[in-house]
């Protein structure tokens, strides 16, 4: 597919540069990477030397000061490597930029800078073993004691969770709030805290090389000042930030269709099958155009919602819809691919076999699919 419309020369250079880097930095390890079940953290301080973390950090704090726009394509360049460097894009978009937005000078000076050069790896603990994207009834508590709180609880599915030593994590720190949702703060935990553990590196059907884990809080002593905005403010911060992360997923799904796409016309063209190539049968033909006019129209909406983001418009309602039609459109594109390839395609040496296992669950996180539509039907009025 083009490139976008707002793509300057600077961008352009910025994407040859970081998908040479990745070429010879990730492409030849990822297969490694997989079987290791770990991406190593060699590769995350490679990434801060070149500034490839979190870009858009104001320069005072070690950043770059660059807009979301080169965001758009470190995420979808890893992607095309694979969907296990999601924790990449996590940590750049969706987890530095609330200390951006609601941490104060002292705790942006304290942990942007190792941020962006990958010494900290952050994560966000949203999800529980009994709660998903039902955030009001997050059961982890955070009861006041002094200069501390007192954390206590669990958190499931975290990315980043093996290698994180900064974890943003949704608490209640008012139990007994009239509306749930007024009692949840936000507080910035740090490894090492005494109660704080990490649980099992969690095994995946897909995304193998991404390390996601369980956390766990008990009488863990957090300093008050690890608070994160004011407190009772934590679930419309995290209102105000899933836009980003759910447009951020469906970046990742449009690329990763796209990655399909080539490999399997690739493919066609190279196969025989009959005495010719499998690109000749008319059936093929017609599924290669259909997947290609769908993936130019998620690239199309999808350019025009970046833009709107980045001009710091509410798109809440389109990239809900954003997020549940590319990530179905992905999955929808992993199966027809994988057929085409034939029985090469479920071998595991075969990029499309990767693929098919990876894709699924984006319908899932960052607020299942059945959510957004809850969101878009909501906001159309009904």
């Amino acid at each position: 597919m083009g490139k976008y419309k707002f793509e300057s020369t600077e961008h352009e250079l910025f994407r040859k540069t970081l998908r040479k880097f990745l070429a010879e930095e990730a492409e030849v390890h990822y297969d490694q990477w997989e079987k290791d079940h770990l991406i190593p953290l060699a590769f995350w301080h490679k990434l801060g030397q070149l500034g490839y973390l979190c870009p858009q950090v104001e320069e005072e704090y070690g950043g770059l000061g660059l807009d979301f726009s080169f965001g758009v394509i470190i995420q979808e360049e890893l992607e095309r490597v694979g969907s296990s460097l999601i924790g990449v894009g996590l940590h750049n978009d969706i987890v530095v930029p609330y200390i951006e937005a609601y941490g104060s000078a002292a705790q942006k000076s304290r942990w942007l800078p190792q941020c962006v050069t990958g010494e900290t790896i952050t994560a966000i603990a949203m999800t529980e073993p009994g709660t998903g994207s039902d955030l009001a009834n997050i059961q982890t508590t955070a009861i006041r004691d002094g200069n501390h709180y007192i954390v206590n609880g669990q958190k499931t599915f975290i990315t980043n969770g093996i290698h994180a030593n900064l974890v943003v994590v949704a608490v209640k720190t008012n139990p007994y709030a009239e509306k749930k949702h007024r009692g949840i703060s936000l507080i910035v935990i740090e490894e090492g805290t005494p109660g704080f553990t990490k649980g099992r590196k969690l095994e995946k059907v897909g995304m193998h090389a991404q390390d996601t884990a369980e956390l766990f809080f008990e009488d863990c002593r957090v300093p008050v000042e690890n608070l994160l905005g004011e407190e009772g403010k934590g679930f419309t911060y995290m209102m105000e930030k899933l836009q980003q992360e759910r447009l951020a997923v469906a970046i990742a799904a449009q690329s990763a269709a796209e990655d399909m796409l080539n490999l399997t016309v690739d493919y066609v063209k190279s196969r025989q099958a009959f005495g010719k190539s499998i690109s000749d049968f008319q059936n093929t033909q017609f599924k290669i155009a259909e997947m290609a006019t769908k993936i130019e129209l998620g690239k199309t909406f999808l350019e025009s919602l970046i833009e709107e983001h980045i001009a710091g418009q509410d798109v809440v309602t389109k990239v809900s819809m954003a997020k549940y039609w590319i990530t179905e459109n992905a999955r929808d594109i992993a199966a027809q691919c994988m057929q085409l390839h034939g029985g090469y395609g479920y071998m595991e040496e075969y990029k499309i076999a990767r693929r098919y296992r990876d894709i699924p669950v984006m319908s899932i996180y960052a607020g299942t699919n059945e959510v957004m539509k809850m969101i878009i039907a909501k906001n159309i009025g009904l």
